[in-house]
């Protein structure tokens, strides 16, 4: 066989990639005959492109496709795209306003004509770039949350709860983000600890010279103040109670009320109500029936009721009002604070509490399906470490805010009347035959105005992976063929910070529209960071393009090299050197195949000598192929990779073809050769899903095959019984060749010298039947067994003594410092193993197998420290 010298990632990236697609392997179609395994794509933003954590999230994805459909599953990964509306709509108004048109210019239909339009140009970029990755999505299926069916699903959904009597509409308070003028729910605010300021204001009490002193860090506020309120059981301010206080600037008296609400020790100990810019102070308020003034425009400036700065940003007013407070006399002081301050996930703006007419999903009673599933393991998060935050989270929700102030989105299906009143309907024929016969009027469809708003895009994205198979089902309430045969889904992959946003309420979703969990396993994984240890971030800079990356490693490299070191939940330390790591692991494997595919076959000659190699290789890919499946079923996939590249890289690579291989221009036997070929494969098979382009052109290189014999659709090799002795045996070998290749560089023996070993051993007929073996890998000219020599240099390994005659004097200082080295490195091992087993949990919750293998490791251990102490007291 005639192989390239080196691998080309990029051309067999395009043509497996091609091939796949062509013949249809990643296409999925209900067949009651198979077991199905569906994944749904966690949506990405229409307005994204690739980044790394879309890497290690997608990566995750298509091993664990790929391995299902080699276990002959009808394996369905349904990809998409959500439309985000903040995002969305603040790309297309920055575009417009590069066109010169400000929104405010555009009636709705024209601006949503111009979203279209973005969205037709840009918003399959994502999708495409996934392509480059391997990604194995069945693109047939590909959906996006506003395409009119499931848009449908989502109207359907809102008339049937409003008429379940869960949403419903009301003045609340709402986080408000005036970068993107609209209302966020509370899992869309990000909390960040900031430097700020704690400025000290004095109130004068009315009728009097005396001064009320009270901290805040929103003097821009004070206008907006109803009341000062103190602890009634604060003796200090006894004297104030029933009195007013004048509100600096403005003048306005405001009275000074009594709760025990109030924080004696924070601050000067009373605290500014101000129930339009403060949830608690809102609370405050409706309790002791206060006013609610609220001074800020939706874009956060100041409004006329402030009756000062007018017009101003609030962040400007803040500087202002301290310099004007400072020159009326009645700024006490200011210091430095540290506190945590609201931002929007989408806009990094900080969040305005603000009160708001809005539309709300009751979440108390729809939540508990959704709360047991997870705590009972029906549904089961990896790794279990997030249910006590998905329990905290679901067991203090607040109702959902689900209207947004946008135009890019689903538009709310509430329809209002000239009475005032509003019908909920799927369209506005169907809400004006309700709305007349409900009054008994006479509307026409001109009278009707639909509701400006649009509702939160999770909204549309928590029905997903039910609306994906049959977008009809939320209002015929029977399911259809797929949904019945892909749902629940089996796997599903994200990350931790959207676990509330998404996650929990496509798990509500489910059981409020099937009465079942929407998938089975909830992987999540960590957030991809520099070596600085910072979210990767394109503000910052730190993060490196993944389409270069592919270009540069290969995506086989990249995608080993971002599951290196990635454990579900924890953060993956980024570095290119991993990447490189996995461009290496690429080539290793192709000159690998290379060495194997230049081998001259020879028919005469006998395989006996490679017996014990073939035995020992069959036996160890077992052993590495059930904890492979192990791992995967923990869903630890990046401990799966790590014992595959061990089992490529150090067993067969390292030792077997090296035990086999032919001397130079020597042809090797057709068993071995056959055996290893049959290796190979398998070895690739297991490679596969991990890196798919290198090893479908292997896959191919090994001999012409048709469609149907395809490596993705190969089938997924079982793991068989081993024998560990056989295992044990074959590593204690190994320990012999690398302890004598450790001496001959030690020693500045040449590689090509033959020497005699002496072995010290009662288990002589082990190194017999390895004897080629142990010959060829340390290039030994015999190997006897006896007492200790003279004048020889010794190792030891478990209880047995290896001898190397040296010509000249054997230094005998040296000898005893490498021994007293070694003894100590032993007896280091053997207290780390003592340890897990004299530690109870360990030893109750550990299997079986594992117990014995650190029992096994203790008995070497002690086997070996006794031989090295008798070997220095020879020398002693």
């Amino acid at each position: 066989m005639s192989l390239a010298t080196k691998y080309n990632p990029e051309a067999a990236e395009s043509k497996w990639y091609a091939y796949w697609m062509e013949n249809g392997f990643f296409s999925s179609k209900v067949d009651p005959n198979k077991e199905p395994y569906t994944i749904v794509i966690p949506p990405p933003n229409v307005t994204g492109v690739l980044h790394m954590g879309h890497m290690l999230n997608n990566t995750i994805q298509d091993v664990l496709i790929r391995k299902a459909r080699m276990e002959g599953k009808n394996a369905c990964w349904v990809p998409g795209t959500d439309h985000a509306s903040i995002a969305t709509e603040a790309k297309v108004v920055a575009m417009l306003k590069e066109m010169g048109v400000d929104k405010k210019s555009l009636s709705r239909e024209d601006f949503l004509k111009h979203a279209w339009e973005w969205k037709e140009k840009y918003g399959g970029i994502i999708l495409e770039q996934l392509k480059k990755l391997g990604a194995s999505c069945d693109w047939d299926r590909t959906k996006f949350t506003m395409d009119a069916d499931l848009s449908n699903a989502v109207i359907s959904v809102f008339v049937d709860l409003h008429k379940k009597g869960k949403i419903y509409r009301g003045i609340r308070m709402v986080n408000w983000d005036p970068q993107g003028k609209t209302a966020l729910s509370d899992d869309e605010v990000i909390m960040k600890e900031i430097q700020s300021k704690l400025y000290y204001i004095k109130y004068k009490i009315e009728g009097s010279e005396d001064f009320l002193t009270i901290a805040t860090t929103r003097p821009e506020t004070i206008m907006a103040d109803v009341a000062i309120c103190i602890n009634p059981n604060d003796p200090r301010f006894t004297h104030l109670k029933g009195k007013k206080a004048i509100i600096p600037l403005v003048n306005r008296p405001i009275p000074i009320i009594e709760d025990d609400y109030v924080d004696m020790e924070f601050g000067t100990g009373c605290l500014k109500v101000t129930p339009a810019h403060d949830i608690n102070d809102y609370e405050l308020g409706i309790k002791h029936k206060l006013e609610v003034i609220d001074i800020l425009n939706d874009n956060g400036t100041l409004n006329e009721k402030a009756q000062i700065l007018v017009g101003e940003d609030r962040f400007i007013a803040r500087k202002k009002i301290a310099k004007l407070l400072d020159e009326a006399g009645q700024l006490d002081k200011i210091e430095d604070y540290k506190s945590n301050v609201g931002h929007s996930e989408r806009t990094d703006a900080v969040v305005e509490p603000k009160l708001s007419l809005q539309w709300f999903l009751k979440m108390e009673d729809i939540t508990k399906p959704a709360l047991s599933s997870v705590m009972e393991d029906v549904i089961q998060l990896h790794p279990p470490k997030f249910k006590n935050m998905y329990r905290s989270w679901m067991e203090n929700v607040r109702d959902w805010c689900i209207s947004r102030q946008l135009w890019w989105g689903h538009q709310i299906p509430a329809y209002y009347l000239p009475n005032g009143e509003y019908v909920v309907a799927k369209t506005k024929e169907e809400a004006l035959l309700i709305a007349n016969e409900k009054y008994n009027t006479s509307y026409t469809l001109d009278d009707l105005v639909q509701d400006e708003d649009v509702l939160d895009t999770w909204f549309s994205s928590w029905l997903w992976p039910i609306s994906v198979f049959d977008s009809e089902v939320f209002s015929t309430g029977q399911p259809n063929e797929e949904l019945k045969y892909y749902y629940p889904t089996n796997d599903l992959v994200t990350a931790p910070e959207i676990l509330f946003f998404w996650v929990a309420r496509m798990i509500i979703a489910g059981y409020e529209y099937t009465g079942e969990k929407p998938f089975k396993n909830v992987y999540l994984t960590g957030i991809v960071r520099d070596k600085l240890g910072r979210k990767m971030s394109k503000s910052l800079g730190n993060s490196p393009d993944p389409l270069e990356l592919i270009k540069n490693y290969g995506a086989d490299g990249v995608r080993t090299g971002m599951l290196f070191s990635s454990p579900a939940g924890n953060d993956l330390p980024f570095d290119e050197k991993l990447v490189e790591q996995g461009r290496n692991f690429s080539n290793k494997i192709w000159n690998a195949f290379r060495l194997v595919s230049g081998w001259e076959i020879d028919s005469q000659l006998s395989g006996q000598s490679n017996q014990a190699a073939i035995n020992w290789f069959e036996n160890r890919f077992n052993e590495a192929l059930t904890e492979i499946e192990d791992h995967f079923s923990k869903f630890r996939i990046s401990d799966a990779l790590m014992a595959t590249y061990k089992l490529v890289w150090d067993d067969f690579c390292s030792w077997y073809l090296e035990m086999i291989k032919p001397a130079y221009q020597a042809p090797v036997d057709a068993e071995t050769h056959a055996k290893t070929i049959e290796f190979f494969e398998s070895i690739l098979k297991v490679l596969h899903p991990f890196m798919p382009f290198l090893t479908e052109e292997l896959w191919h290189q090994i001999k012409e095959r048709e469609a149907s014999e395809a490596l993705i659709i190969a089938k997924w090799p079982k793991p068989k019984s081993f024998d560990d002795q056989i295992i044990q045996e074959a590593a204690q070998i190994f320990d012999v060749v690398s302890q004598v290749r450790n001496l001959r560089a030690s020693k500045g023996i040449s590689p090509k010298e033959a020497f005699d070993l002496t072995i010290k051993t009662q288990q002589s007929e082990l190194y017999s039947r390895f004897d080629a073996v142990l010959k060829k890998l340390a290039n030994l000219s015999e190997i006897n067994f006896g007492d200790s020599l003279e004048n020889a240099v010794s190792f030891v390994v478990k209880a047995d003594e290896c001898f190397i005659p040296m010509q000249g004097q054997v230094n005998v200082e040296e000898e005893k410092a490498n021994i007293t080295k070694e003894l100590d490195y032993t007896k280091g091992f053997l207290n780390t193993v003592m340890k897990k087993l004299s530690n109870e949990r360990f030893v109750a919750g550990a299997p079986e197998a594992v117990i014995a293998n650190e029992r096994k490791k203790q008995a070497d251990a002690e086997a070996k420290i006794k031989a090295l102490e008798e070997a220095l007291a020879k020398l002693s």
